[in-house]
């Protein structure tokens, strides 16, 4: 079985997995046990799996463990810990999430967007996840004073 050392969340992490083509996020999930980042339609559609690579939003589904091999890998739990970024402050402040299970990814691609320097307006019209619960109207509300 094929082993790696992926940079996750500040720390380069040892895994072993049955196949070199296993997915970015069952490796984050069932390896590493970072389970804010999420299952959703697994053809990088709806943005649930939503994680940085190299400090850019990419949709953790459809890349190759091996793929990431050498890349700084951020997932929801390293966005901030404490939960003070201010996307994540956003989104207590007008209770964005419904059922929340979008919301990990949903937060990666809006701290994504603020990551590189864009705000309000700008942060909507970047994100283009799904959320079932159509939650959208919350979401340009918190991402509106981004």
């Amino acid at each position: 079985m094929p082993s790696y050392t992926l940079h996750v969340n500040g720390r380069d992490q040892q895994v072993t997995v049955s196949s070199s083509g296993m997915p970015l996020l069952w490796v984050l999930r069932d390896v590493l046990g970072l389970t804010g980042t999420k299952y959703g339609c697994g053809i990088e559609i709806c943005g649930a799996c939503t994680v940085w690579v190299n400090g850019e939003p990419q949709k953790s589904c459809d890349i190759d463990v091996s793929s990431a091999v050498g890349k700084k890998i951020t997932t929801i739990e390293g966005l901030s810990p404490d939960r003070s970024h201010p996307a994540q402050k956003a989104w207590v402040l007008h209770q964005v999430p419904q059922c929340g299970y979008c919301q990990s990814g949903m937060l990666m691609s809006v701290a994504g967007a603020m990551a590189k320097g864009h705000h309000g307006a700008q942060i909507a019209s970047e994100v283009n996840n799904l959320c079932v619960c159509g939650t959208y109207q919350r979401i340009k509300t918190a991402v509106a004073g981004l």
